[in-house]
């Protein structure tokens, strides 16, 4: 999965990258595009791993994309080259600075998150028209086309024009006559607080007046989530060995790195889930989306798992560190058998019969 992140000059994107990836480049915008990969916390795979002791482990990652930025380029031509880099991904992350600086407009946050929304809208009705405009004319020239595509766009359409990103109409925004159009305000978006040094962990809004939801983390609405981060300091802390990081951790009241937070907040943001594989060679995490059968999730294993599936076998993570081994969960009852259409879920240990 690949989060795009985004936002106004000089909210702290570089900075939040940097922080969560630990990809630390030269100052300024280098000009061109950033990729990282990340580890996704999860401390079940830590627990599998001491109880199984594997040659490996693997966990589940997570791409963060930093879209190139021209420093000549005005704030249109770079928002305009920034809007079409992230099209490609799956999830945005916008950033919202929260203090004084080069990124902070005039207005609440609510403002700029509103008017960050209003521009990523814009761009996806300047699409929509343009399509049914094509279609339009196709019509009246007598030539096929595909009606259900048609009341999709007129669809979204209606509801950038009320200024709904498409994200809050989730039928909507997963529909696959949609899909090529890569439409900015139906992706998932987790919209990042980007607070001072000195704010307390958790405040949207030291220097503004805030609503309460935005000094909330958690989910929105639909496809919408917010999350707080000290994105100068988070920059700080991951460069520190950590045991210095952890005195700052001490210093600075925080419980947990807001990074962690926000990896695990863009992974669960387009609704994935883990389930893993455990043995003496390797203990896994492996990425699904919700609500994916047992067949596909064998795919994600192999392609011959999935063509040779027979059945699964399947306990529950709560389960099995509640016995204590797979063999006690076995004599408990906790061990079931499932075939191909079994919806998969969060934290499942799984074992795959199969025959090719």
């Amino acid at each position: 999965m690949r989060v795009g992140i985004i936002g106004a000059r000089g909210a702290g994107k570089r900075t939040v990258f940097e922080a969560l990836t630990r990809l630390f480049g030269p100052g300024g915008h280098s000009g061109e595009s950033r990729i990282g990969t990340v580890n996704v916390p999860d401390a079940r795979l830590d627990v599998l791993s001491a109880l199984y002791k594997p040659r490996k482990t693997t966990p589940a990652q997570i791409q963060y994309f930093l879209p190139a930025v021209r420093g000549q380029e005005s704030d249109r031509d770079q928002d305009e080259g920034m809007y079409a880099q992230v099209r490609d991904c799956d999830a945005l992350i916008a950033v919202i600075l929260n203090f004084r600086g080069e990124g902070s407009d005039e207005g609440t946050i609510e403002d700029r998150c509103r008017k960050l929304d209003e521009d990523m809208m814009f761009a996806d009705l300047v699409t929509v028209e343009k399509r049914l405009e094509r279609i339009e004319l196709d019509r009246q020239r007598g030539r096929r086309f595909d009606a259900q595509e048609w009341e999709a766009l007129k669809a979204c359409s209606e509801s950038l024009e009320r200024q709904v990103p498409i994200r809050r109409l989730p039928e909507l925004a997963s529909s696959p006559h949609l899909r090529s159009y890569s439409l900015l305000s139906a992706k998932p978006l987790l919209t990042l607080i980007n607070n001072p040094d000195d704010a307390p962990e958790t405040a949207a809004s030291p220097e503004t007046a805030a609503s309460p939801e935005a000094a909330a983390s958690g989910e929105a609405a639909a496809g919408e989530r917010r999350a707080v981060i000290r994105g100068r300091l988070e920059h700080e802390l991951a460069q520190m060995p950590p045991e210095e990081a952890a005195l700052y951790f001490d210093e600075y009241g925080i419980a947990e790195s807001a990074t962690r937070r926000v990896i695990r907040e863009s992974y669960e943001l387009v609704g994935l889930i883990s389930f893993f594989t455990v043995g003496p060679d390797e203990v896994r995490a492996w990425t699904i989306r919700r609500g994916t059968c047992a067949v596909d999730a064998a795919g994600e294993i192999h392609s011959d798992i999935q063509r040779g599936f027979i059945r699964a076998e399947v306990v529950a993570y709560d389960d099995l560190i509640a016995a204590g081994s797979h063999q006690e969960a076995r004599k408990r009852g906790r061990v079931r058998l499932e075939r191909k259409t079994y919806p998969v879920q969060d934290g499942d240990i799984i074992n795959v019969a199969f025959n090719v």
